[in-house]
């Protein structure tokens, strides 16, 4: 893990891309996206082995059990549309549901959803915790945590997700297993964040370098 600071708080980056907040009790993730998989098939896409949702979950739960997070936040796009969420196979919303038991869960509304409301807990648009703000895309109005951009960089020639983070504000790479992600060199992201930024790989360490901020050269993405 990495740990750092925000606002006062003392974070810690997961190598699995969820945001620890030790003396809160709290995990955050990103970017479910539950149902990917049966969503473009319903909507004539291509096809993708039907398991993204219960491999999340998997992470998700070693996640929490590791932790012993208490409260959990998801930054919205917690399912890739509100069918989705309808659609959830029954075991997988069992064991969500389970994981969500005697935890203080919050759903963050998302581009994608307004929050799976048939599953309990707390759904809002944005969510205050001590000088930290929880939104699904980042704004002027820091210091926050949020989603949306799944940021990626390139490492050693391969993609890996990855945390961005700087004195205002963190954004969180996509937790679920088949999302894509926008490049770190990307103008959007380069705009938000500040020239001292950093990014926090994901996979088997979380490690932390400068924020990439130019195409790879010989490179298209």
């Amino acid at each position: 893990m990495y740990r750092f600071t925000l606002a006062s708080a003392d974070l810690s980056a997961l190598p699995s891309g969820a945001l620890h907040w030790p003396d809160q009790r709290l995990l955050v993730v990103s970017d479910l996206h539950f149902g990917k998989s049966e969503r473009l098939a319903r909507r004539g896409g291509g096809l993708l082995p039907p398991f993204e949702t219960r491999d999340t979950l998997q992470r998700l739960d070693d996640d929490l059990e590791a932790s012993g997070a208490r409260r959990v936040i998801c930054l919205g796009d917690s399912f890739d549309d509100l069918h989705a969420a309808e659609a959830m196979d029954a075991a997988d919303q069992l064991w969500l549901t389970r994981l969500m038991a005697g935890r203080d869960w919050t759903w963050i509304e998302g581009n994608h959803d307004a929050g799976p409301f048939a599953l309990g807990g707390s759904h809002r648009a944005t969510c205050q915790i001590g000088p930290l703000a929880f939104r699904h895309v980042a704004t002027a109005e820091t210091p926050e945590i949020s989603g949306h951009y799944h940021p990626k960089l390139r490492l050693a020639g391969q993609a890996r997700r990855c945390f961005l983070l700087d004195a205002a504000r963190v954004i969180l790479p996509a937790y679920g297993s088949y999302t894509g992600g926008l490049w770190s060199h990307d103008p959007i992201l380069a705009g938000l964040m500040q020239p001292n930024a950093l990014a926090v790989t994901t996979g088997k360490a979380a490690l932390p370098l400068p924020m990439p901020r130019e195409r790879a050269a010989g490179r298209g993405t």
